[in-house]
């Protein structure tokens, strides 16, 4: 199935909970990569499909076990894509955070989800996890562990390097966002934000002067957070 430690022991299975999906299901893989949570979700005896823009990705996907899984070529922020389209469930699964625009992918979101449909998306945590703007410190006195945040209120655009292209020269955008306007651009689509969830790293340190500060750091400070939207009947985007 593949997938970093991440995905296996915290994202996926965390994901998968909060979808809160029956056998049978129908459930789009947003930004789906290498289809690593398709896969897992057809091991769960789930009707996936997968999404994502990138032609090479997908192709990676397809070479993976898991054929019945389709797999579609397209733009998320595309309001005329899958338009006939509708699902039981649609899981982001840190992906919202490249993507330069949120609005018109939270319209496609709302008009995808079946009422009472769930909507679930995993990012790094906006608040501490922001990429050359937010870094681990050490307090020799206290002999504490903290995080050090320089910026957060502002939206950014920060160029970085990221699996599995990480050999290569060219940069892929990430976009920061507070969380105001994540829950803006949910709002403006007609969705609900449901359930909230903060998910913290499941690494430890080995021992050392520092492994104990370090160890309590990361069970205080988040590493992911999980958004969950369910879609009223009575909300259908056009």
């Amino acid at each position: 199935m593949s997938g970093s430690d991440y995905h296996k022991n915290i994202v996926m299975p965390g994901v998968f909970r909060m979808l809160e999906l029956k056998a049978g299901r129908r459930v789009l893989d947003l930004a789906c990569g290498q289809g690593v949570f398709s896969r897992y979700l057809l091991q769960k005896k789930i009707k996936s499909e997968g999404l994502d823009s990138s032609a090479e990705l997908l192709r990676m996907a397809r070479s993976h076990p898991g054929k019945s899984i389709p797999y579609h070529l397209g733009d998320a922020t595309d309001t005329q894509f899958l338009k006939d389209y509708q699902f039981d469930g649609i899981a982001c699964l840190l992906a919202i955070q490249n993507m330069d625009k949120i609005e018109p992918v939270f319209q496609n979101v709302a008009r995808w989800l079946k009422p009472e449909g769930k909507f679930v998306m995993v990012f790094t945590h906006p608040c501490f996890r922001i990429p050359r703007q937010s870094h681990w410190g050490w307090d020799g006195d206290k002999k504490i562990e903290y995080r050090r945040v320089d910026r957060y209120a502002n939206e950014m655009e920060i160029p970085i390097l990221t699996p599995p292209f990480v050999d290569r020269e060219n940069f892929t955008m990430t976009y920061h966002r507070p969380l105001q306007s994540y829950f803006s651009a949910l709002l403006k689509a007609g969705l609900c934000v449901d359930s909230l969830e903060e998910w913290v790293s499941d690494k430890e340190s080995e021992p050392g002067k520092r492994s104990r500060g370090e160890n309590r750091a990361r069970k205080e400070i988040p590493l992911f957070m999980a958004i969950r939207v369910v879609q009223s009947a009575n909300n259908k985007s056009e």
